[in-house]
């Protein structure tokens, strides 16, 4: 399975999310430190799910790391993150 596949599964399993936007950002780290000639190693994910009401960011940051800890490390060396509620994203849209 496609780690983008494997990422979308368990975010979309742990947190319900309404909005789930995975992008593989690996060909941008060519000859960096993790990055692997298939790719799929740098990810930017965008979440937007009620269960981050009420918790800070770095809360809302753990959840998604929780939810991918098996694949933290390897094969995602690197893992950026957009968590908001759907409060946030509508207002975020005007």
């Amino acid at each position: 399975m496609a780690v983008a596949e494997t990422i979308r599964r368990k975010l979309e399993q742990a947190l319900s999310p309404v909005t789930l936007e995975i992008v593989d950002e690996s060909h941008l780290h060519k000859g960096h430190a993790g990055h692997r000639p298939e790719g799929e190693t740098h990810f930017r994910v965008t979440v937007v799910s009620s269960a981050f009401s009420g918790r800070s960011r770095v809360e809302r940051q753990r959840l998604i790391i929780s939810a991918l800890r098996e694949e933290m490390g390897h094969p995602i060396h690197a893992l950026s993150m957009k968590a908001l509620t759907p409060e946030e994203a509508a207002g975020s849209a005007n």
